[in-house]
Protein backbone atom coordinates (compact mmCIF):
# COMPACT_ATOMS: atom_id res chain seq x y z
CA UNK A 1 0.00 0.00 0.00
CA UNK A 2 2.82 2.40 0.84
CA UNK A 3 4.65 1.48 -2.36
CA UNK A 4 1.51 2.01 -4.46
CA UNK A 5 0.93 5.39 -2.87
CA UNK A 6 4.47 6.46 -3.67
CA UNK A 7 4.00 5.47 -7.30
CA UNK A 8 0.78 7.47 -7.51
CA UNK A 9 2.37 10.54 -5.98
CA UNK A 10 5.71 10.35 -7.80
CA UNK A 11 5.68 7.84 -10.68
CA UNK A 12 8.92 9.33 -12.02
CA UNK A 13 10.72 8.11 -8.89
CA UNK A 14 9.87 4.45 -9.39
CA UNK A 15 13.08 3.72 -11.32
CA UNK A 16 16.38 5.49 -10.92
CA UNK A 17 19.96 4.28 -10.44
CA UNK A 18 19.70 0.71 -9.16
CA UNK A 19 22.62 -0.32 -6.99
CA UNK A 20 23.48 -3.12 -4.52
CA UNK A 21 23.47 -2.56 -0.78
CA UNK A 22 26.42 -1.68 1.43
CA UNK A 23 27.24 -4.42 3.98
CA UNK A 24 26.16 -3.39 7.47
CA UNK A 25 29.68 -3.80 8.86
CA UNK A 26 31.21 -1.53 6.21
CA UNK A 27 33.04 1.58 7.51
CA UNK A 28 31.11 3.62 4.95
CA UNK A 29 28.39 4.04 7.58
CA UNK A 30 30.82 5.52 10.10
CA UNK A 31 32.26 7.82 7.39
CA UNK A 32 28.80 9.18 6.57
CA UNK A 33 27.93 9.49 10.26
CA UNK A 34 31.12 11.46 10.82
CA UNK A 35 30.31 13.82 7.93
CA UNK A 36 26.89 14.33 9.51
CA UNK A 37 28.71 15.26 12.72
CA UNK A 38 30.57 17.96 10.80
CA UNK A 39 27.21 19.37 9.66
CA UNK A 40 27.75 18.36 6.02
CA UNK A 41 24.83 15.88 5.87
CA UNK A 42 21.33 16.46 7.26
CA UNK A 43 19.01 14.37 5.03
CA UNK A 44 20.25 11.01 6.30
CA UNK A 45 17.72 8.48 7.67
CA UNK A 46 19.32 5.87 9.92
CA UNK A 47 16.27 3.89 11.00
CA UNK A 48 16.35 1.69 7.87
CA UNK A 49 19.54 -0.03 6.81
CA UNK A 50 21.41 -1.20 4.77
CA UNK A 51 21.89 1.82 2.52
CA UNK A 52 22.10 1.27 -1.21
CA UNK A 53 25.29 2.48 -2.84
CA UNK A 54 23.21 5.07 -4.73
CA UNK A 55 21.86 6.41 -1.42
CA UNK A 56 25.41 6.69 -0.08
CA UNK A 57 26.39 8.57 -3.26
CA UNK A 58 23.49 10.97 -2.75
CA UNK A 59 24.71 11.70 0.78
CA UNK A 60 28.28 12.21 -0.44
CA UNK A 61 27.09 14.71 -3.04
CA UNK A 62 25.15 16.55 -0.32
CA UNK A 63 28.30 16.70 1.79
CA UNK A 64 30.40 17.89 -1.16
CA UNK A 65 27.96 20.72 -1.90
CA UNK A 66 27.91 21.92 1.70
CA UNK A 67 31.67 21.60 2.06
CA UNK A 68 32.15 23.79 -1.01
CA UNK A 69 29.78 26.42 0.39
CA UNK A 70 30.79 26.45 4.06
CA UNK A 71 34.29 24.98 4.30
CA UNK A 72 35.31 21.86 6.18
CA UNK A 73 38.01 20.23 8.25
CA UNK A 74 40.95 18.19 7.00
CA UNK A 75 39.36 14.99 8.36
CA UNK A 76 36.13 15.69 6.48
CA UNK A 77 38.06 16.12 3.22
CA UNK A 78 39.87 12.82 3.82
CA UNK A 79 36.55 11.07 4.43
CA UNK A 80 35.10 12.49 1.20
CA UNK A 81 38.18 11.46 -0.77
CA UNK A 82 37.95 7.89 0.50
CA UNK A 83 34.20 7.69 -0.16
CA UNK A 84 34.85 8.78 -3.76
CA UNK A 85 37.22 5.82 -4.07
CA UNK A 86 34.66 3.39 -2.62
CA UNK A 87 31.64 4.60 -4.66
CA UNK A 88 33.01 5.40 -8.15
CA UNK A 89 30.14 3.98 -10.24
CA UNK A 90 27.34 5.52 -8.21
CA UNK A 91 29.01 8.94 -7.97
CA UNK A 92 29.62 8.89 -11.74
CA UNK A 93 26.04 8.08 -12.75
CA UNK A 94 23.94 9.48 -9.91
CA UNK A 95 21.69 12.20 -11.35
CA UNK A 96 22.42 11.10 -14.91
CA UNK A 97 21.06 7.59 -14.86
CA UNK A 98 20.71 7.43 -18.64
CA UNK A 99 24.51 7.40 -18.97
CA UNK A 100 24.87 4.07 -17.16
CA UNK A 101 26.08 1.26 -19.49
CA UNK A 102 23.44 -1.25 -20.57
CA UNK A 103 25.48 -4.01 -18.93
CA UNK A 104 28.42 -3.86 -16.55
CA UNK A 105 29.91 -5.97 -13.79
CA UNK A 106 32.53 -6.01 -11.05
CA UNK A 107 33.61 -9.60 -10.33
CA UNK A 108 35.39 -8.64 -7.07
CA UNK A 109 33.64 -5.69 -5.50
CA UNK A 110 34.75 -6.45 -1.93
CA UNK A 111 36.76 -9.14 -0.16
CA UNK A 112 37.77 -9.95 3.39
CA UNK A 113 40.10 -12.44 5.05
CA UNK A 114 39.48 -12.82 8.80
CA UNK A 115 41.13 -14.78 11.59
CA UNK A 116 39.42 -15.21 14.97
CA UNK A 117 40.84 -16.90 18.05
CA UNK A 118 38.32 -17.60 20.80
CA UNK A 119 39.04 -18.83 24.29
CA UNK A 120 35.82 -19.43 26.16
CA UNK A 121 32.21 -20.39 25.60
CA UNK A 122 29.02 -18.51 24.64
CA UNK A 123 26.17 -17.93 27.07
CA UNK A 124 22.96 -19.85 26.60
CA UNK A 125 19.82 -17.71 26.92
CA UNK A 126 17.77 -20.74 28.00
CA UNK A 127 16.09 -19.44 31.14
CA UNK A 128 12.74 -19.71 32.91
CA UNK A 129 11.29 -16.23 33.58
CA UNK A 130 8.38 -15.21 35.79
CA UNK A 131 5.94 -12.94 33.96
CA UNK A 132 3.42 -11.38 36.38
CA UNK A 133 1.50 -9.45 33.69
CA UNK A 134 -0.59 -6.45 34.84
CA UNK A 135 1.70 -4.06 32.91
CA UNK A 136 1.55 -0.28 32.86
CA UNK A 137 3.45 2.14 30.61
CA UNK A 138 7.15 2.85 31.22
CA UNK A 139 6.79 0.74 34.38
CA UNK A 140 4.18 3.15 35.74
CA UNK A 141 0.64 2.12 36.58
CA UNK A 142 -0.95 -1.24 35.90
CA UNK A 143 -3.82 -3.04 34.24
CA UNK A 144 -3.06 -2.52 30.55
CA UNK A 145 -2.37 -6.26 30.40
CA UNK A 146 -4.23 -8.71 32.67
CA UNK A 147 -2.37 -10.37 35.55
CA UNK A 148 -0.85 -13.68 34.50
CA UNK A 149 -2.93 -16.50 36.10
CA UNK A 150 -0.55 -19.28 35.08
CA UNK A 151 1.89 -20.63 37.71
CA UNK A 152 4.43 -21.92 35.17
CA UNK A 153 6.94 -19.31 33.93
CA UNK A 154 7.81 -18.18 30.42
CA UNK A 155 10.78 -19.92 28.76
CA UNK A 156 13.55 -17.83 27.21
CA UNK A 157 15.64 -19.61 24.57
CA UNK A 158 18.54 -18.97 22.21
CA UNK A 159 22.27 -18.28 22.38
CA UNK A 160 24.59 -15.31 21.99
CA UNK A 161 26.56 -17.16 19.28
CA UNK A 162 30.14 -15.94 19.65
CA UNK A 163 31.25 -14.13 22.82
CA UNK A 164 32.49 -10.58 22.15
CA UNK A 165 31.36 -10.73 18.50
CA UNK A 166 27.70 -9.80 18.00
CA UNK A 167 25.77 -8.73 14.87
CA UNK A 168 27.76 -10.86 12.42
CA UNK A 169 25.13 -12.42 10.14
CA UNK A 170 24.72 -15.41 12.45
CA UNK A 171 28.32 -16.59 12.04
CA UNK A 172 29.35 -18.61 15.11
CA UNK A 173 33.05 -19.16 15.74
CA UNK A 174 34.17 -22.16 17.78
CA UNK A 175 36.76 -22.37 20.52
CA UNK A 176 40.34 -22.04 19.23
CA UNK A 177 41.31 -20.79 15.77
CA UNK A 178 38.79 -19.82 13.11
CA UNK A 179 39.25 -18.48 9.58
CA UNK A 180 36.79 -16.81 7.26
CA UNK A 181 37.05 -15.75 3.63
CA UNK A 182 34.32 -13.86 1.86
CA UNK A 183 34.12 -11.92 -1.36
CA UNK A 184 31.37 -10.21 -3.32
CA UNK A 185 30.69 -9.52 -6.97
CA UNK A 186 28.11 -7.26 -8.58
CA UNK A 187 26.28 -7.03 -11.92
CA UNK A 188 24.48 -3.97 -13.30
CA UNK A 189 21.80 -3.79 -16.01
CA UNK A 190 21.73 -0.16 -17.03
CA UNK A 191 20.15 2.01 -14.36
CA UNK A 192 17.18 -0.31 -13.89
CA UNK A 193 18.51 -3.43 -12.18
CA UNK A 194 21.49 -4.83 -10.30
CA UNK A 195 22.52 -7.99 -8.47
CA UNK A 196 25.10 -9.00 -5.88
CA UNK A 197 26.48 -12.25 -4.51
CA UNK A 198 28.68 -12.88 -1.46
CA UNK A 199 29.74 -16.46 -0.69
CA UNK A 200 31.53 -17.18 2.59
CA UNK A 201 34.03 -19.93 3.42
CA UNK A 202 34.35 -20.77 7.13
CA UNK A 203 36.86 -22.99 8.90
CA UNK A 204 36.95 -23.76 12.61
CA UNK A 205 39.54 -25.66 14.60
CA UNK A 206 36.73 -26.90 16.85
CA UNK A 207 34.82 -28.45 13.96
CA UNK A 208 37.89 -29.45 11.98
CA UNK A 209 36.31 -28.80 8.59
CA UNK A 210 35.50 -25.97 6.20
CA UNK A 211 31.95 -25.01 5.20
CA UNK A 212 30.79 -22.88 2.31
CA UNK A 213 27.57 -20.90 2.49
CA UNK A 214 25.90 -18.03 0.71
CA UNK A 215 25.91 -15.04 3.05
CA UNK A 216 24.25 -12.59 0.68
CA UNK A 217 22.85 -12.99 -2.81
CA UNK A 218 20.01 -10.98 -4.36
CA UNK A 219 18.68 -9.12 -7.38
CA UNK A 220 17.20 -5.61 -7.30
CA UNK A 221 14.88 -3.75 -9.65
CA UNK A 222 14.25 -0.01 -9.41
CA UNK A 223 15.54 2.59 -7.02
CA UNK A 224 14.81 5.93 -5.35
CA UNK A 225 11.12 5.79 -4.37
CA UNK A 226 10.42 2.13 -5.20
CA UNK A 227 12.72 -0.86 -5.30
CA UNK A 228 12.06 -4.61 -5.39
CA UNK A 229 14.72 -6.89 -3.91
CA UNK A 230 14.58 -10.70 -4.03
CA UNK A 231 17.19 -12.97 -2.46
CA UNK A 232 19.23 -13.28 0.74
CA UNK A 233 20.31 -10.12 2.51
CA UNK A 234 20.79 -8.47 5.89
CA UNK A 235 18.46 -5.83 7.36
CA UNK A 236 18.42 -3.48 10.35
CA UNK A 237 15.32 -1.61 11.53
CA UNK A 238 16.04 1.01 14.19
CA UNK A 239 18.45 3.83 15.06
CA UNK A 240 20.60 1.79 17.48
CA UNK A 241 24.31 1.09 16.99
CA UNK A 242 24.75 -2.04 19.15
CA UNK A 243 21.29 -3.47 18.66
CA UNK A 244 17.76 -3.14 17.27
CA UNK A 245 14.70 -4.74 18.86
CA UNK A 246 12.68 -5.83 15.81
CA UNK A 247 15.23 -6.86 13.17
CA UNK A 248 19.04 -6.77 12.96
CA UNK A 249 21.91 -8.67 11.36
CA UNK A 250 22.52 -10.64 14.55
CA UNK A 251 21.07 -13.91 13.12
CA UNK A 252 21.69 -15.46 9.73
CA UNK A 253 20.38 -13.46 6.80
CA UNK A 254 16.81 -14.25 5.78
CA UNK A 255 15.75 -15.11 2.23
CA UNK A 256 13.50 -12.16 1.51
CA UNK A 257 11.21 -10.34 -0.87
CA UNK A 258 11.49 -6.65 -0.06
CA UNK A 259 9.77 -3.51 -1.29
CA UNK A 260 11.47 -0.34 -0.16
CA UNK A 261 12.56 3.19 -0.97
CA UNK A 262 16.37 3.17 -0.87
CA UNK A 263 16.32 6.97 -0.93
CA UNK A 264 14.03 9.41 0.90
CA UNK A 265 10.80 10.27 -0.90
CA UNK A 266 9.78 13.93 -0.90
CA UNK A 267 6.04 13.44 -0.56
CA UNK A 268 3.32 16.03 -1.05
CA UNK A 269 1.14 14.94 1.84
CA UNK A 270 3.64 13.63 4.39
CA UNK A 271 7.16 14.55 5.42
CA UNK A 272 10.22 13.17 3.66
CA UNK A 273 10.12 9.44 4.29
CA UNK A 274 11.69 6.04 3.68
CA UNK A 275 9.93 2.69 3.99
CA UNK A 276 10.79 -1.00 3.93
CA UNK A 277 8.41 -3.98 3.67
CA UNK A 278 10.05 -7.40 4.13
CA UNK A 279 8.54 -10.84 3.56
CA UNK A 280 10.34 -14.04 4.55
CA UNK A 281 9.99 -17.27 6.53
CA UNK A 282 11.63 -18.79 9.60
CA UNK A 283 13.34 -22.18 9.47
CA UNK A 284 11.54 -25.34 10.58
CA UNK A 285 11.83 -26.03 14.32
CA UNK A 286 10.48 -28.74 16.63
CA UNK A 287 10.30 -27.50 20.23
CA UNK A 288 8.81 -29.68 22.99
CA UNK A 289 7.38 -31.88 20.23
CA UNK A 290 5.68 -28.97 18.41
CA UNK A 291 6.63 -28.28 14.80
CA UNK A 292 6.61 -24.68 13.61
CA UNK A 293 7.74 -22.75 10.55
CA UNK A 294 6.03 -19.33 10.60
CA UNK A 295 6.23 -16.64 7.97
CA UNK A 296 7.92 -13.32 8.75
CA UNK A 297 6.57 -9.92 7.87
CA UNK A 298 8.60 -6.88 8.92
CA UNK A 299 7.95 -3.26 8.08
CA UNK A 300 9.38 0.14 8.87
CA UNK A 301 8.37 3.69 7.99
CA UNK A 302 10.82 6.48 8.84
CA UNK A 303 9.89 10.15 8.45
CA UNK A 304 11.76 13.44 8.79
CA UNK A 305 9.49 16.31 9.90
CA UNK A 306 12.66 18.41 10.22
CA UNK A 307 16.23 18.03 9.00
CA UNK A 308 17.35 17.26 12.55
CA UNK A 309 14.42 15.06 13.61
CA UNK A 310 13.68 11.50 12.48
CA UNK A 311 10.65 9.51 13.60
CA UNK A 312 9.88 5.90 12.75
CA UNK A 313 7.33 3.16 13.34
CA UNK A 314 8.20 -0.53 13.01
CA UNK A 315 6.58 -3.96 12.97
CA UNK A 316 7.84 -7.54 13.07
CA UNK A 317 5.36 -10.42 12.89
CA UNK A 318 5.57 -14.20 12.94
CA UNK A 319 2.42 -15.69 11.47
CA UNK A 320 0.98 -18.99 10.23
CA UNK A 321 2.73 -22.13 9.14
CA UNK A 322 2.32 -25.71 10.43
CA UNK A 323 0.94 -26.46 13.88
CA UNK A 324 -1.22 -23.34 14.33
CA UNK A 325 -4.74 -22.26 13.43
CA UNK A 326 -4.45 -20.79 9.92
CA UNK A 327 -8.12 -19.96 9.48
CA UNK A 328 -9.19 -16.53 8.31
CA UNK A 329 -10.72 -15.79 11.72
CA UNK A 330 -7.48 -16.59 13.56
CA UNK A 331 -5.44 -14.48 11.14
CA UNK A 332 -7.86 -11.58 11.54
CA UNK A 333 -7.70 -11.79 15.35
CA UNK A 334 -3.91 -11.60 15.14
CA UNK A 335 -4.10 -8.48 12.97
CA UNK A 336 -6.54 -6.73 15.30
CA UNK A 337 -4.81 -7.68 18.56
CA UNK A 338 -3.08 -10.59 20.24
CA UNK A 339 -5.27 -13.27 21.83
CA UNK A 340 -4.67 -16.78 23.11
CA UNK A 341 -6.10 -18.34 19.95
CA UNK A 342 -4.64 -16.28 17.10
CA UNK A 343 -1.80 -17.50 14.89
CA UNK A 344 0.74 -14.69 15.17
CA UNK A 345 3.40 -13.09 17.35
CA UNK A 346 4.03 -9.38 16.90
CA UNK A 347 6.68 -6.90 17.98
CA UNK A 348 5.89 -3.28 17.17
CA UNK A 349 6.81 0.20 18.31
CA UNK A 350 8.41 3.48 17.34
CA UNK A 351 11.74 5.30 17.48
CA UNK A 352 13.05 8.86 17.48
CA UNK A 353 16.42 10.40 16.57
CA UNK A 354 17.17 14.04 17.34
CA UNK A 355 20.27 15.93 16.17
CA UNK A 356 21.41 19.01 18.14
CA UNK A 357 23.34 21.35 15.79
CA UNK A 358 24.16 23.75 18.63
CA UNK A 359 25.90 20.90 20.50
CA UNK A 360 28.29 19.89 17.70
CA UNK A 361 25.55 17.81 16.09
CA UNK A 362 25.20 15.48 19.06
CA UNK A 363 22.47 12.89 18.47
CA UNK A 364 19.93 11.53 20.95
CA UNK A 365 17.98 8.44 19.91
CA UNK A 366 15.62 5.88 21.33
CA UNK A 367 13.43 2.95 20.36
CA UNK A 368 10.42 1.54 22.23
CA UNK A 369 8.89 -1.73 21.09
CA UNK A 370 6.24 -3.92 22.66
CA UNK A 371 4.98 -7.47 22.25
CA UNK A 372 1.39 -6.43 22.97
CA UNK A 373 -0.70 -3.28 22.75
CA UNK A 374 -3.39 -1.38 24.61
CA UNK A 375 -5.33 0.77 22.15
CA UNK A 376 -2.54 2.35 20.06
CA UNK A 377 0.21 2.05 22.70
CA UNK A 378 2.76 -0.80 22.63
CA UNK A 379 3.08 -2.49 26.01
CA UNK A 380 5.29 -5.29 27.36
CA UNK A 381 7.96 -2.74 26.57
CA UNK A 382 11.61 -3.09 25.57
CA UNK A 383 13.91 -0.13 25.01
CA UNK A 384 17.04 0.98 23.20
CA UNK A 385 18.24 4.50 24.06
CA UNK A 386 21.51 6.31 23.58
CA UNK A 387 23.49 9.34 22.55
CA UNK A 388 26.30 9.93 20.07
CA UNK A 389 28.73 12.86 20.31
CA UNK A 390 30.48 13.01 16.91
CA UNK A 391 32.89 15.79 17.89
CA UNK A 392 34.09 15.85 21.48
CA UNK A 393 36.66 18.39 20.28
CA UNK A 394 36.39 20.96 17.50
CA UNK A 395 38.64 18.94 15.19
CA UNK A 396 36.20 16.02 15.19
CA UNK A 397 38.98 13.52 15.81
CA UNK A 398 37.26 12.11 18.92
CA UNK A 399 33.71 10.77 19.34
CA UNK A 400 31.75 9.08 22.10
CA UNK A 401 28.65 6.88 22.18
CA UNK A 402 26.54 5.43 24.97
CA UNK A 403 23.68 2.99 24.44
CA UNK A 404 21.30 1.23 26.84
CA UNK A 405 19.07 -1.77 26.13
CA UNK A 406 16.39 -3.33 28.29
CA UNK A 407 14.60 -6.39 27.05
CA UNK A 408 11.28 -7.25 28.71
CA UNK A 409 10.84 -10.56 30.54
CA UNK A 410 8.93 -12.07 27.64
CA UNK A 411 10.75 -10.34 24.76
CA UNK A 412 11.35 -12.87 21.94
CA UNK A 413 9.12 -15.52 23.61
CA UNK A 414 5.68 -16.68 22.56
CA UNK A 415 3.19 -19.41 23.46
CA UNK A 416 2.01 -19.98 19.90
CA UNK A 417 5.59 -20.29 18.63
CA UNK A 418 7.47 -21.91 21.54
CA UNK A 419 10.88 -21.53 19.85
CA UNK A 420 10.34 -17.78 20.08
CA UNK A 421 11.52 -14.92 17.88
CA UNK A 422 14.75 -16.71 16.93
CA UNK A 423 16.36 -17.66 13.62
CA UNK A 424 18.78 -20.58 13.78
CA UNK A 425 18.73 -20.19 17.59
CA UNK A 426 19.83 -16.55 17.64
CA UNK A 427 17.63 -13.52 18.46
CA UNK A 428 16.29 -11.84 15.35
CA UNK A 429 16.53 -8.46 17.07
CA UNK A 430 18.94 -7.43 19.83
CA UNK A 431 21.92 -9.75 20.28
CA UNK A 432 21.60 -9.82 24.09
CA UNK A 433 18.14 -11.41 24.01
CA UNK A 434 15.13 -10.89 26.26
CA UNK A 435 14.91 -10.47 30.03
CA UNK A 436 18.18 -8.57 30.17
CA UNK A 437 19.81 -5.15 30.54
CA UNK A 438 22.86 -3.99 28.61
CA UNK A 439 25.03 -0.88 28.97
CA UNK A 440 27.47 -0.01 26.15
CA UNK A 441 30.11 2.74 25.94
CA UNK A 442 32.32 3.43 22.91
CA UNK A 443 35.08 6.01 22.40
CA UNK A 444 37.02 6.33 19.16
CA UNK A 445 39.87 8.50 17.91
CA UNK A 446 40.45 9.22 14.22
CA UNK A 447 44.14 9.63 13.32
CA UNK A 448 42.94 9.88 9.71
CA UNK A 449 39.97 8.73 7.66
CA UNK A 450 41.32 5.16 7.49
CA UNK A 451 43.18 5.07 10.79
CA UNK A 452 40.90 4.69 13.79
CA UNK A 453 41.35 3.46 17.36
CA UNK A 454 38.22 2.41 19.30
CA UNK A 455 37.74 1.41 22.94
CA UNK A 456 34.50 -0.23 24.10
CA UNK A 457 33.09 -1.28 27.46
CA UNK A 458 29.99 -3.39 28.23
CA UNK A 459 28.00 -4.28 31.31
CA UNK A 460 25.20 -6.82 30.87
CA UNK A 461 22.81 -8.15 33.53
CA UNK A 462 20.36 -11.06 33.46
CA UNK A 463 18.20 -12.28 36.31
CA UNK A 464 17.56 -9.02 38.13
CA UNK A 465 13.85 -9.35 37.36
CA UNK A 466 11.63 -12.32 36.60
CA UNK A 467 13.62 -14.69 38.84
CA UNK A 468 12.27 -18.17 39.57
CA UNK A 469 13.50 -21.40 41.19
CA UNK A 470 14.97 -23.93 38.77
CA UNK A 471 16.52 -27.41 38.71
CA UNK A 472 20.07 -28.23 37.56
CA UNK A 473 19.05 -28.00 33.87
CA UNK A 474 17.65 -24.48 34.21
CA UNK A 475 13.99 -25.51 33.97
CA UNK A 476 11.37 -24.29 36.43
CA UNK A 477 11.17 -26.29 39.65
CA UNK A 478 9.17 -24.97 42.61
CA UNK A 479 11.49 -26.85 44.97
CA UNK A 480 14.68 -25.89 43.13
CA UNK A 481 17.33 -23.21 43.57
CA UNK A 482 16.65 -19.49 43.04
CA UNK A 483 18.32 -18.04 39.96
CA UNK A 484 21.20 -15.70 40.66
CA UNK A 485 21.85 -12.41 38.88
CA UNK A 486 24.33 -12.90 36.05
CA UNK A 487 26.73 -9.96 35.53
CA UNK A 488 28.98 -9.63 32.51
CA UNK A 489 31.71 -6.97 32.25
CA UNK A 490 33.66 -6.72 29.02
CA UNK A 491 36.33 -4.58 27.36
CA UNK A 492 37.16 -4.48 23.68
CA UNK A 493 39.82 -2.49 21.77
CA UNK A 494 40.20 -2.29 17.99
CA UNK A 495 42.57 -0.54 15.61
CA UNK A 496 41.73 -0.08 11.92
CA UNK A 497 44.50 1.19 9.65
CA UNK A 498 45.43 1.25 5.93
CA UNK A 499 47.42 -1.76 4.70
CA UNK A 500 47.74 -0.62 1.09
CA UNK A 501 45.81 1.65 -1.26
CA UNK A 502 42.71 -0.57 -1.45
CA UNK A 503 43.23 -2.78 1.61
CA UNK A 504 42.50 -1.98 5.25
CA UNK A 505 43.63 -3.99 8.26
CA UNK A 506 41.92 -4.49 11.61
CA UNK A 507 43.27 -5.80 14.91
CA UNK A 508 40.91 -6.38 17.85
CA UNK A 509 41.21 -7.82 21.32
CA UNK A 510 38.33 -8.38 23.73
CA UNK A 511 37.99 -9.89 27.19
CA UNK A 512 34.97 -10.44 29.39
CA UNK A 513 34.30 -11.66 32.92
CA UNK A 514 30.97 -13.29 33.77
CA UNK A 515 29.84 -13.77 37.37
CA UNK A 516 27.06 -16.25 38.17
CA UNK A 517 27.45 -17.68 34.68
CA UNK A 518 24.05 -18.68 33.22
CA UNK A 519 22.43 -17.54 36.50
CA UNK A 520 24.15 -20.20 38.64
CA UNK A 521 25.47 -18.83 41.94
CA UNK A 522 29.25 -18.87 42.19
CA UNK A 523 29.93 -20.02 38.61
CA UNK A 524 32.37 -17.79 36.74
CA UNK A 525 33.52 -17.65 33.14
CA UNK A 526 36.24 -15.62 31.40
CA UNK A 527 36.27 -15.28 27.61
CA UNK A 528 38.92 -13.81 25.31
CA UNK A 529 38.73 -13.04 21.61
CA UNK A 530 41.43 -12.00 19.14
CA UNK A 531 40.44 -10.83 15.67
CA UNK A 532 42.65 -9.89 12.72
CA UNK A 533 41.49 -9.16 9.21
CA UNK A 534 42.32 -7.67 5.84
CA UNK A 535 39.49 -6.00 3.90
CA UNK A 536 39.48 -5.02 0.24
CA UNK A 537 37.35 -2.00 -0.77
CA UNK A 538 34.98 -2.70 2.11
Amino acid sequence: MVAASILLWYPCLAFALSSPNIPLDSPIYSYLEKLSGFGLISSDIKGIRPFSRAEAARLVKEAEARAAATGHSALAEELLDHLRELLPRELSYYGRDEAAPAFDYDPLKTARLRYVYLEGAPRSYFRAVHDPGNDGVFGIGSGLRPPNPYPSPTQQRGTEGTPLFENNDGVVYGSGSNAELRGSGEVYFGSMASAAIEPMLLWSEAGGEATLRLNRGYAKLGGKGLELEVGRDENWLGPGYRGAITLSNNPRNFDIVKLSSPEPVQSKYLWDLKYSLIFSRFEKTVTDGEERRPYLFAGKLSMKPLNDLEFGINLGRQVGGPGVNNSFAATLRGMVGGTNDDNSNTIAGFDVRLRLPWLRNTELYGELSGEDSAAFWPIVESYVAGFYIPRITESGADDLRFEYFRGHRILYTNGTFPEGYLYHNMPVGHSQGGATQDFFLRYSHWFSARNNLALEAFHTRRGDYGRVTVDATGRFDAAGTMQSIERKNALRASWTFPFSKEWNALLLYGQEWIHNYELRAGDTQMNQLVRAELSYRY
